[in-house]
């Protein structure tokens, strides 16, 4: 998924753009599934057309509730790290935005479970200087490879350019 170009200051470039792993949407799947299974079977048990009818708004409820909403959340929320900032944007009618300045950002962990390394995802903790402290990105695709780049970036950026290995 691309950062869109027009919300980048001049001299400003992605350094790696995400959102969260599919596995997100595994749950509210299951549930529409099981509801499914539920309303087939009730709409077979009741005899009248207004009770069936019933079953299938209360499925079609369910149907929004569970899958529509985190699919449309899912899609529309994205995790961008850019050669000066942290963003994070989500919404699709109502949007809303965090920005966090790299030169403000004072670590970058992850955590991996073990859902998460069998699904390939993990955590990614970023740590800064405000008054929120951390802000943690669940369910990152490749969260060892996100954190390598964010942290490359961040060496870089703090003049990390000349040799500081010890020689």
């Amino acid at each position: 998924m691309a950062f869109p170009t027009k919300l980048l200051n001049a001299g400003e470039h992605v350094v790696v753009s995400t959102r969260t792993h599919v596995k997100a949407l595994i749950l509210p799947g299951l549930v529409v599934l099981v509801a499914l299974a539920a309303a087939i079977f009730l709409g077979r048990l009741i005899d009248s057309s207004v009770g069936s009818l019933v079953v299938w708004i209360l499925f079609l409820g369910v149907l929004v509730w569970f899958l529509v909403g985190p699919l449309l959340r899912w899609l529309t929320t994205t995790y961008t790290f850019t050669n000066r900032r942290f963003i994070k944007r989500s919404g699709f009618i109502a949007k809303e935005g965090r920005t966090i300045p790299l030169n403000r950002i004072s670590g970058v962990d992850f955590e991996i479970g073990v859902i998460d390394r069998i699904f390939g995802c993990g955590t990614l903790v970023v740590a800064d200087a405000s008054t929120d402290g951390q802000v943690e990105l669940h369910d990152i695709p490749d969260v060892e490879k996100v954190q390598l780049q964010v942290s490359d970036e961040l060496h870089r950026l703090s003049g990390g350019d000349r040799r500081d290995d010890g020689t």
